[in-house]
């Protein structure tokens, strides 16, 4: 078969000379294959371009520059290759058919170069792409063959061109795979393999050439004159030949490093602006943290005081009012101890919504922590303020349904106003808190405005909080008064309450209500208990020694100092370092203290009783004890308030509430005493009903220890009045106790109801 002067699949003609002496210069074909690695590393290194540029006009220059330097690679190596040939003949070259050739590898080049573009390229499209390849380098090296002009006809055998077809398609496939696997990565590894795909590549393609070239057999017709060749210019042609495709090769690599720079600096500018991007969300989600609340998305407090200097600033400018509201849940504490805090935050979270629906959409809104909220709004009148205030504890009386329970909670309100309470944020904040104080000490679920009094107030229990803490520190001013208690049936004085005064140097005597709640307040109530205690144990052990060694000390104890785990041993050291019997003392607790924690207050209250300290419960009445629990309590006595005494025997009610106290006292086996006596006839009337002792006015105010004495001399002689036969049958089992309950509890309602 005939094809461009080429006899392919033919058989060498029977006549003719054939050309016997013909070899390839070893130099250019090393040369050859220098120049076609180079090309190919180009190659691979626009295939990795290309990868990595965007879609446009930037792909398709890489693309070009791709094809290009691959075709000028596969062709250098067929054409130096071609002038390394060294025969016995004139050789010369056909110029269309040498472009042609030039023109085959481009196009061949081009369509691998556009199935390298594919992201996602398929195997299949792959095996297109190498078929493709490598019949455009076979085409290009015969084409090119086609162009020698020489005084000979070139046989070419059938394997041997066969072989370099199936080289040339293989060589093509391993090209293209290791370009789509070489694509995309960094590194000296990376560049190694680069490396060694693009040797692997050219010798593929230098296969190709020498393959066919042996497959060729030059037969000099038998008619046609011995050309001899005349002067060899294949080494100059061959180094130019190279020199070009070495300098398209190396500016597509310059390219390539260029770009590959660039596409770095834009890789790491878009990094920066990335973080950038990311410093400016966590200055936004830090501004969030540290402005708003997370639980309720309210403003905190910093974010509050921020908006508050603003609108002080603006309302200053233009001769405005604004309100402060400081609002406190009622009895939330509650919620957390007996539903748990998870419950207590979806509590706050719908309260925080009840406040905002009250609300005013210009008006601020932030939580302050725990429970407590702050309002802030413009106004034109107090009443405004007044009535947003009231809005917004209709709006709390809402049912509200949580943790399967529905209740209802309630709110204590304080306010200030500006200008009248204060110019500055910190001064009216202190104000609307101060009047806060003052709508929670009124019974709660109330609203107030700041007034003068409350800051004279504040300022004075500050005052006083300091000097007591410096009182008791210094053990200067403070003492302790008695009041005698009576035996009822014995008419003698059987103990003494201890009850501690304060000789203020400038406000004189102050009786407990002016500092014991301020010393509960300031956690200064349990060194205060403790104080009294010693000295009440002192003065005791000092009337021992003057003839009063019958007398039984009453100690009150409060809820703070009873729920120490310290205070059996400290009870137990005063009196040891006093040398007084136990039995000799009683502490009294009230049915608040009692009630606090009640398994460990048991086991307090065991310990203490067992070191032989008798246990008395103040206050009988007025708190929330149970019946249940009360029988539980290791104690020994009962003291019923001065609430219930007050309007005996005058009044019906208290009559039979005191009868019904008596009566379950002394089921339980407990003592009765009656405190706030001040008239004959009340002492009647406890004496006629059983009731063991008896404190009051009666008998006499509580007095300091340099007085008593005389007090206790008036009183030991036994009460004329006292009838000592007026005693009565205690009931047989507690089903009286409880019917007398049940009647004292319906007492107690209908005198409440007067």
């Amino acid at each position: 078969m005939e094809w461009l002067g080429l006899q392919l699949f033919a058989d060498l003609p029977t006549s003719g000379q054939i050309v016997l002496d013909r070899h390839h210069d070893p130099l250019l074909i090393l040369l050859a294959y220098a120049v076609a690695c180079v090309g190919c590393f180009a190659t691979f290194d626009m295939a990795e371009r290309q990868r990595h540029s965007e879609p446009g006009a930037a792909q398709r220059q890489w693309r070009l520059l791709g094809a290009c330097c691959l075709a000028s690679a596969i062709w250098a190596i067929h054409f130096v290759n071609t002038l390394a040939l060294q025969a016995s003949v004139e050789i010369h070259y056909d110029v269309s058919l040498t472009a042609l050739s030039l023109l085959i590898a481009l196009l061949a080049a081009w369509l691998a170069m556009t199935r390298l573009d594919n992201t996602a390229t398929r195997p299949r499209q792959i095996l297109q792409a190498a078929l493709f390849l490598g019949l455009g380098i076979v085409l290009m090296h015969y084409v090119g063959m086609a162009a020698l002009q020489i005084g000979a006809h070139q046989h070419y055998q059938g394997g041997l061109l066969l072989a370099s077809v199936i080289i040339a398609i293989v060589t093509s496939l391993l090209s293209l795979l290791l370009a789509h696997y070489l694509r995309s990565g960094t590194g000296i590894l990376h560049l190694v393999k680069k490396c060694g795909a693009s040797l692997l590549m050219a010798a593929g393609v230098l296969c190709t050439h020498l393959t066919g070239m042996s497959a060729m057999t030059l037969v000099i017709p038998a008619d046609a004159a011995l050309q001899l060749p005349t002067e060899d210019n294949s080494l100059q042609l061959s180094l130019t030949i190279a020199f070009i495709t070495l300098l398209i090769s190396a500016s597509s690599i310059s390219a390539a490093l260029a770009d590959k720079k660039l596409q770095s600096k834009e890789h790491d500018l878009r990094r920066v602006n990335l973080l950038l991007g990311q410093l400016d969300q966590a200055r936004i989600s830090l501004q969030q943290a540290a402005h708003y609340d997370a639980l309720t998305n309210l403003i905190n407090r910093r974010g509050f005081n921020l908006i508050f200097d603003e609108r002080l600033a603006e309302q200053a400018a233009n001769q405005g009012m604004l309100a402060v509201m400081f609002l406190d849940i009622d009895h939330f504490k509650r919620i957390n101890d007996s539903l748990g805090h998870a419950a207590g935050d979806e509590l706050l979270k719908v309260i925080a919504g009840h406040i905002m629906s009250a609300t005013r959409n210009e008006d601020v809104v932030a939580r302050f922590g725990g429970d407590e909220f702050c309002i802030l709004t413009r106004l034109n009148s107090h009443d405004e303020a007044r009535h947003l205030a009231q809005r917004i504890m209709q709006r709390m009386k809402e049912p509200i349904d949580l943790a399967g329970r529905r209740m209802v909670m309630t709110t204590s309100i304080g306010i200030s106003i500006f200008p009248d309470d204060g110019c500055t944020s910190e001064e009216l904040l202190k104000h609307a808190d101060l009047a806060l104080y003052q709508s929670k000490g009124t019974g709660r679920n109330n609203l107030n405005f700041f007034d003068s009094g409350l800051k004279i107030r504040a300022t004075l229990e500050l005052q006083l909080e300091e000097e007591l803490r410096a009182a008791l520190l210094e053990e200067r001013g403070l003492c302790v008064h008695y009041q005698p208690i009576v035996d009822l049936r014995t008419g003698k004085v059987s103990k003494l309450e201890a009850l501690v005064r304060w000789q203020h140097p400038q406000h004189g005597l102050l009786g407990p209500d002016r500092f014991i709640g301020i010393a509960q307040a300031n956690g200064l109530i349990t060194d205060l208990d403790l104080w009294v205690l010693r000295r009440a144990c002192s003065d005791l052990a000092q009337l021992s020694r003057h003839g009063q060694a019958d007398l039984r000390l009453t100690v009150n104890c409060s809820a703070q100092t009873l729920g120490r785990e310290e205070l059996a041993s400290e009870i137990e050291m005063a009196l040891l370092q006093l040398g007084l019997d136990p039995h000799h003392l009683e502490l009294e607790v009230t049915e608040h203290a009692l009630m606090g924690d009640i398994h460990s207050t048991i086991d307090l209250l065991r310990a203490i009783r067992a070191m032989g300290v008798a246990l008395s419960i103040d206050d009988f009445g007025t708190g929330y004890s149970s019946l249940a629990y009360l029988k539980r309590l290791p104690l020994d006595i009962l003291k019923i308030d001065r609430s219930f005494i007050k309007d005996v025997p005058t009044c019906q009610e208290d009559r039979e509430i005191v009868q019904a106290i008596i009566v379950m006292a002394h089921a339980l086996h407990l003592k009765v005493v009656s405190e706030g006596v001040e008239t004959a006839a009340q002492r009647e009337f406890l004496t006629a009903q059983g009731c063991d002792y008896m404190q009051g006015y009666l008998l006499s105010h509580p007095v300091p220890l340099t007085d008593l004495y005389r007090i206790l001399e008036r009183l030991d002689t036994p009460l004329r009045e006292l009838n000592p036969c007026c005693d009565i049958a205690l009931p047989e089992s507690l089903d009286l106790v409880a019917e007398n309950l049940g009647f004292h509890a319906s007492a107690s309602i209908a005198r409440q109801a007067h």
